[in-house]
């Protein structure tokens, strides 16, 4: 067996290539709405306005989360300026730290071998890389949940002092309170309802005297409450919407309307571990084994997965995002598994990597139905070189690690297996630049930008465009549209106008007076407007909006 992991030179630069490539494509596509628009408007209008209390978006009352991915973005802002990269730079940076948590914690608690073996597969895994390079929540809430999760590995191990033990479940509780932040109160939910049923299972009743639970509930309050108590001295209304419509109704009643199969969350952990499902499941298996120590780490990484999973299938509220916490457990138990592993697995696992490429190879005449509508079609075209980049790195990895995995180079098979993973799904990621300028609407930023004058009033009729409006640096006057913004209009009525017919209203008089106005509209309204007389030019559209001008 070769040992890679004892040659530090070669570790260092898998470390430092990982971390600059995962950073360096942070800015090389658009931000993709909902999501990325929504929350890079946020921070851009917490860093415009100063206010890090009252969370906003388009200058409405927004409190459907917690602030500490605005305020990392807002800060991302001030130091460096607007722009995508900038507004993804938080999410990258805990991508590339959960990686590293996971290896050390591996390292310290399984072995070296161990260490490498579990940050190689998580800094691989398909959707661990994919959601880093995506401004979303998901990934700031997985990074914060991972630091929780291996500063309890690390609290817990059988040969701590009893310094350590104090230090890293101060570290962990802290974990928590960024966590709960980060997304609300699963922050602690999720691991104290897995610690809850590690202690169960492994009846490790003594675990609860080791948890620090004065110290790390002071410390935990110290975090997370200062924020939560401010907001509602300033915005009485937030605390009932936030914990109860946030929480309690998102996770028993369907009226968000987010509803999937119970078997979604399976289905999303299975590609997720993509390129390591040829060992998922033994390693899982392999995780009920018990370790002849008190503590049970690898029954904890078990139980840790299967709460997380068996939380969210419950919920009536489903978005893939919610299944990301699980990986770093995902990659540990895959790297324990791995250092034992004969060399027929790593050739089953090769051989179903291999397999992958053939099928992204078998797709590519295919890819053009994936568009919804005509004009798509020569946007998914331009993709289809990126699949076919991504299909050949694939099939000529797992052809590799195969190989590798004769001559049992054990080592060097991980490592070719990890590298082609994620030089894959960087590939598949690029080339959906096309695809994601379209959905955003930046091809038509620079119409807008020089039809706009300082006194110029935009519109967005019956439809809200999350990436534009960040943007265009400047937020809209919604027409006809509540949506996710309900709660705060509710609150501040007067920054909409409830009906279309109230906008034509207000267009024609703004027409009249030589007040210029620009109006982003659904396409059927447009339409519609045209059919009712309703005097505009036009001046741009595409297959998802109209752009009007009223002069």
């Amino acid at each position: 067996m070769t040992d890679v992991y004892h040659t530090k030179r070669l570790v260092w630069a898998l470390a430092l290539g990982f971390a600059l490539v995962s950073l360096y494509v942070l800015g090389v596509r658009t931000l993709v709405p909902p999501d990325e628009g929504r929350y890079a408007e946020m921070a851009r209008e917490m860093f415009m306005s100063g206010d890090w209390v009252t969370t906003r978006l388009n200058g409405i009352k927004y409190f459907e989360k917690p602030p500490l991915q605005t305020w990392m973005n807002a800060l991302t802002f001030t130091l460096f300026g607007l722009g995508e990269w900038q507004a993804r730079l938080w999410t990258g940076l805990c991508g590339v730290l959960g990686v590293g948590l996971t290896g050390f914690a591996g390292w310290r608690v399984f072995g070296l071998r161990t260490g490498l073996y579990g940050a190689l597969v998580l800094g691989s895994c398909f959707y661990w890389v994919a959601c880093s390079q995506i401004n979303s929540l998901d990934m700031g809430l997985s990074g914060m949940m991972t630091l929780t999760l291996c500063s309890l590995l690390l609290a817990q191990r059988d040969n701590t002092t009893a310094t350590e033990q104090r230090n890293w479940m101060l570290v962990c509780w802290a974990g928590m309170a960024l966590s709960v932040l980060s997304k609300g109160l699963i922050g602690i939910i999720l691991p104290g309802g897995a610690l809850m049923f590690y202690m169960i299972f492994a009846r490790d009743w003594h675990i609860w005297f080791r948890l620090h639970v004065g110290k790390g509930l002071l410390f935990f309050l110290l975090i997370a409450a200062p924020w939560f108590v401010l907001v509602g001295i300033r915005n009485p209304e937030q605390p009932y919407f936030f914990f109860i419509h946030e929480h309690f109704d998102r996770f028993l009643l369907k009226e968000h309307h987010r509803e999937a199969p119970w078997w979604t969350f399976l289905m999303l952990l299975a590609a997720g571990s993509i390129p390591w499902l040829g060992v998922l499941l033994q390693s899982m298996v392999a995780g009920v084994k018990r370790g002849t120590g008190a503590f049970q780490p690898s029954l904890l990484l078990l139980i840790w997965i299967l709460f997380i999973v068996a939380f969210f299938t419950k919920s009536n509220s489903k978005l893939p995002g919610y299944i990301l916490p699980v990986f770093p457990a995902v990659a540990l138990l895959i790297g324990v598994y791995l250092v034992n592993a004969s060399r027929r697995v790593l050739i089953l696992n090769a051989c179903l990597m291999l397999t992958l490429g053939l099928i992204l190879l078998g797709l590519l005449p295919f890819v053009t139905r994936f568009s919804k509508r005509a004009s798509e079609v020569t946007l998914y075209q331009a993709y289809i070189p990126w699949i076919l980049g991504a299909g050949i790195v694939t099939l000529a990895g797992g052809g590799l690690a195969i190989r590798q995995a004769y001559r049992k180079k054990h080592d060097v098979t991980v490592i070719v297996v990890a590298l082609a993973g994620f030089i894959a799904t960087q590939l598949l990621l690029a080339g959906f630049e096309s695809i994601g300028q379209v959905r955003s609407g930046v091809n038509l930023l620079p119409i807008l930008r020089a039809e706009m004058q300082p006194a110029t009033r935009l519109y967005s009729v019956g439809m809200y465009e999350q990436s534009l409006t960040f943007y265009l640096q400047r937020p809209v006057v919604l027409v006809e549209y509540r949506d996710e913004f309900d709660f705060g209009l509710k609150q501040q009525p007067d920054l909409a106008i409830p009906k279309i017919s109230d906008f034509v209203s207000e267009w024609r008089r703004k027409a009249a007076v030589g007040s210029p106005a620009l109006a982003i509209v659904r396409n059927d309204i447009a339409a519609a407007l045209r059919r009712q007389g309703v005097p505009f030019r036009l001046v741009a559209t595409d297959e998802r909006r109209t752009v009007l001008a009223n002069y």
